[in-house]
């Protein structure tokens, strides 16, 4: 059986272009994120709105809710709707440059490399389950399951972006295919 890359259908000259745009406008995603994570930061939360996303426990993200003022809990709460936005940028920056890592590689690294361009866009509905989840622990709801249910998500959410991150750079270092 032979799978496709979900965007196999993406002309080869338009790839690399396509892929820099998307890129770019992550880069600019982060940068919005960097400003907004700023206040979550704190002695609960030290890596900010990842620490909330990783809490595990009722009592970490209670802890973390109790660290943050209003104007904290606003900025995370813009910032979990502004992700909706940005997951599908990221899933298709991660996915094209998979793609193009992909298109300079042979046998079973091609195989892997499709099913790692499926892995991007999967994240995306990790991601989505946990940013719900946090916004019903954000709206008071701090109780069992969702910090284990957000928490879980994001594992596997930074699992697949870092094997498709991991993918790609490997894809791009190590020697091109030889026909």
């Amino acid at each position: 059986m032979t799978y496709r890359h979900p965007l196999d259908f993406l002309l080869p000259g338009l790839r690399r272009r396509l892929f820099f745009l998307f890129l770019a406008l992550t880069v600019a995603g982060f940068a919005v994120f960097q400003v907004l994570d700023k206040p979550l930061q704190t002695a609960a939360a030290p890596s900010g709105v990842v620490s909330f996303e990783l809490s595990g426990s009722v009592e970490n993200a209670q802890a973390m809710m109790d660290s943050w003022d209003a104007s904290a809990r606003l900025n995370n709460a813009f910032g979990l709707g502004f992700d909706f936005l940005f997951m599908p940028v990221y899933a298709t920056a991660l996915s094209l440059g998979v793609l193009l890592a992909v298109d300079r590689r042979k046998g079973h690294w091609v195989a892997l490399g499709k099913a790692l361009g499926w892995g991007a866009f999967t994240a995306v509905l990790f991601d989505s389950v946990e940013n719900i989840a946090l916004f019903f622990i954000l709206k008071g709801n701090v109780v069992a399951p969702f910090p284990q249910v957000a928490a879980g998500c994001a594992t596997v959410k930074f699992g697949l972006i870092l094997l498709g991150l991991a993918y790609g750079l490997i894809g791009w270092i190590l020697p091109e295919k030889r026909h």
